[in-house]
């Protein structure tokens, strides 16, 4: 088993067996790692806003022959006593929060705080594993971390940061946050996934995606 990252962490936690890092030139590249590889199946395990990767491995797929399968795990669901305001991109999260709060905590990753650069009147908190780089607001803290993390944990930091608002993108995976922000009666803008290409199979687990690769064998 081959495992691709792309590279945009300089100390990525690596599973084990082989891994290559970096990307692999477009549609045309990967086709052609594919081919001489000889890889007999495809599993894109990428995050659930990594579309273009998606895309690019679709297609990739289609003109191989390669089977693929996309893993994508369960997104959040809303439960009694959450205040969400869902949004179908970054930049609708940009444009709602000057109406809901002015002490936000975003953790939609460092790559998309350009589009909150231009909001004034708004203290951001981000957290990411690696700094940000410009254009970001001009009134933003920033918390260097790696999860999994608590409610507990949280829950005080949005106590000690006062936040009034969380911008958060519906990846799924784990809740910490999202209880944390339901406790602390803060809303939550959530992000909507982008929709996934039409036709292609999918796993919401990794067992799931084990299986289809057993059945292939």
């Amino acid at each position: 088993m081959i495992s691709s990252l792309a590279g945009r962490t300089s100390s990525p936690l690596l599973p084990q067996g082989e891994v290559r890092i970096g990307g692999f030139g477009g549609v045309a590249g990967l086709a052609d790692y594919l081919r001489a590889a000889g890889i007999e199946a495809l599993v894109d395990a990428t995050h659930p806003f990594a579309a273009t990767m998606t895309s690019h491995a679709v297609a990739a797929a289609a003109l191989t022959g390669v089977p693929l399968l996309v893993l994508r795990r369960p997104g959040f669901s809303a439960v009694s006593g959450d205040v969400w305001h869902r949004v179908p991109s970054l930049g609708a999260a940009a444009s709602v929060l000057p109406s809901l709060g002015s002490r936000v905590f975003l953790t939609t990753g460092r790559q998309g705080l350009s589009t909150f650069a231009d909001l004034s009147g708004i203290s951001f908190l981000s957290r990411s594993v690696e700094a940000p780089e410009p254009p970001m607001p001009s009134r933003l803290d920033v918390i260097l971390d790696r999860g999994p993390f608590t409610v507990a944990g949280e829950r005080e930091l949005l106590r000690e940061h006062r936040i009034d608002v969380l911008v958060t993108k519906d990846s799924g995976g784990g809740t910490a946050k999202l209880d944390a922000a339901r406790a602390e009666g803060v809303p939550v803008v959530m992000v909507d996934r982008p929709p996934l290409p039409e036709g292609v199979a999918t796993a919401a687990t990794v067992d799931d995606a084990v299986s289809w690769l057993g059945s292939r064998s």
